[in-house]
């Protein structure tokens, strides 16, 4: 299972989902699918503006998890 921490960093960096949507230009259905950890898939394009945003690498973002 990958977990996905936006959720976490936003509150970090005290941001909302139309926030982080106008920040990087990416689609606020994209953001808010990630932010719920329902998102089936996510462009790479995506994971770069992500971490541009959030001065992060991947595993910042994204984490593998064992399913139990």
């Amino acid at each position: 299972m990958i977990r996905c921490h936006l959720a976490r960093l936003m509150g970090e960096h005290k941001m909302k989902i139309v926030d982080v949507a106008r920040e990087t230009g990416l689609n606020r259905n994209t953001v808010t699918l990630l932010y719920k950890e329902t998102a089936q898939r996510i462009d790479l394009e995506a994971l770069d503006k992500l971490c541009r945003l959030f001065k992060c690498e991947v595993s910042d973002l994204l984490e593998y998890q064992e399913d139990e």
